[in-house]
């Protein structure tokens, strides 16, 4: 005779299954023919355009030597790599015979025309914000690209988990849907870029922290997280740069890659400046005005020109005759291009006591930046930083970490910079694009 508690048990589970079937199950959308491009109005285009920029469509849809826009990019996460998809208007194997309806119901809501369930790596919770306007001009952009035949990639996720199905309790657990809701009490540019940020350029995508289930941490928005083998920062008041990102920083370094104070864009953040370039002024004005208003800069604005001086001083340590190995080996790999010795930084040559890297409480961006450098694209404009993987090892890199540490920060030391800089050297340089 079977014990009442395993039938019970039993019971419990079967209609757990049922109401998740009940609550995640989401019917099919008609397809349609692939509208043409004239349907579109170029105004409407062009507005498509700088949203999809904006949401750095192109960084996650396209993969080294492939096709604009047709997937395949892997993405890495702690439950398989996840391939992106082709959102190309092919018919067969894009999303040509996606409605607006059926396009809107993804961007909102995380599911497929199929009805089946999206993974969060695509960020549906931050793109839920947008505007019914901004979804169309969205949708009109990107039926009006070239099409591509390129089919999905498998994902590695395993089972269980790659049920679709059970996405819906994820969302249930992890998703509110729903538009933006501007904030009466600040002006419209704190709004506006506060829209941006949190909807279509889903910065807590990447500087926010995760739980053990993926789902950012609203508890901690923005606080700054592991990805692509970098650290995205905090861009709360908990960022460590030692001059605070005013709005004009910001501007600059999202407008540009580059800022007088900050130094350069580098490693995941390089397709986020391309993208973010692509906005009117005005928006990159208002994203700088709400960042700037959460990151505690004015706050801060009085020690900034105290700290700019230090670190020109700081900037002739190392010079010179020198018996320190560790100090020589620096001056040879660094100074050429760091040492500014004037009254004044330049931004072609980025000052090093003022570099997050160095100042940042994990050595992780630093030894990244030594081993593989910054490349044109990612860097300033024509002027690249060459990667030093090959011509110095291990204990090399670690002797200048250690060194920068200790004469351009008041930080204590890092522990076993030889042991990590083995271990991100064996993660590869990482990238795709």
């Amino acid at each position: 005779m079977k014990r009442p508690w395993l039938i019970g048990g039993a019971a419990i589970v079967v209609i757990a299954l049922l109401v998740l079937v009940g609550l995640g199950w989401r019917s099919a959308i008609s397809p349609i023919a692939t509208p043409a491009i004239a349907r579109f109005a170029p105004a409407q285009i062009a507005r498509g355009q700088i949203l999809a920029s904006a949401g750095y469509c192109a960084a996650c849809h396209t993969v080294k030597g492939g096709g604009a826009l047709a997937g395949g990019y892997a993405m890495a996460t702690p439950f398989g790599t996840i391939y992106s998809t082709n959102i190309t208007p092919d018919p067969d194997t894009g999303i040509g015979r996606w409605s607006l309806p059926a396009f809107s119901r993804a961007m909102r809501e995380g599911v497929a025309r199929d009805g089946s369930h999206l993974f969060p790596a695509f960020p549906y919770d931050h793109f839920a914000k947008l505007s019914d306007d901004d979804v169309a001009a969205l949708y009109a952009f990107l039926m009006t690209r070239p099409a591509i035949s390129a089919p999905a990639k498998p994902n590695t996720v395993p089972f269980p988990i790659n049920i679709r199905l059970l996405q819906a309790g994820w969302k249930l657990l992890f998703f509110t849907p729903g538009r933006f809701v501007p904030d009466a009490s600040k002006d419209a540019s704190w709004n506006r870029g506060a829209y941006l940020v949190e909807g279509i350029s889903h910065c807590g995508a990447c500087h926010t922290p995760r739980g053990s289930l993926g789902a950012e941490n609203k508890a901690k928005p923005l606080a700054g997280a592991l990805i692509d083998h970098w650290i995205a920062p905090a861009l709360t008041a908990a960022n460590s740069a030692p001059v605070p990102w005013s709005e004009d920083e910001l501007i600059a370094y999202l407008g540009t890659g580059v800022t007088r104070y900050h130094g350069v864009a580098a490693g995941p953040m390089g397709p986020v400046v391309h993208g973010l370039s692509k906005l009117p002024t005005t928006d990159l004005q208002a994203i700088a005005t709400y960042i700037a208003s959460i990151n505690g800069a004015a706050g801060k604005r009085a020690a900034g020109a105290s700290t700019i001086a230090q670190a020109l001083a700081t900037d002739k340590i190392g010079l010179g005759l020198q018996y320190d190995a560790a100090a020589r080996l620096t001056t040879a790999a660094c100074a050429p291009c760091h040492y500014n010795g004037g009254r004044q930084i330049n931004p072609l040559r980025p000052d090093l006591a003022l570099n997050s890297a160095v100042t940042m409480d994990d050595p992780r961006n630093l030894i990244r930046v030594i081993l593989y450098g910054i490349n044109a694209p990612d860097g300033i404009p024509g002027v690249v930083m060459p990667g030093f993987a090959r011509g110095l090892n291990d204990a090399d890199i670690a002797r200048i970490a250690a060194y920068l540490r200790a004469t351009r920060t008041t930080g204590p030391a890092w522990p076993d910079l030889e042991y990590r800089v083995a271990a991100i050297r064996a993660e590869g340089k990482g990238e795709q694009q």
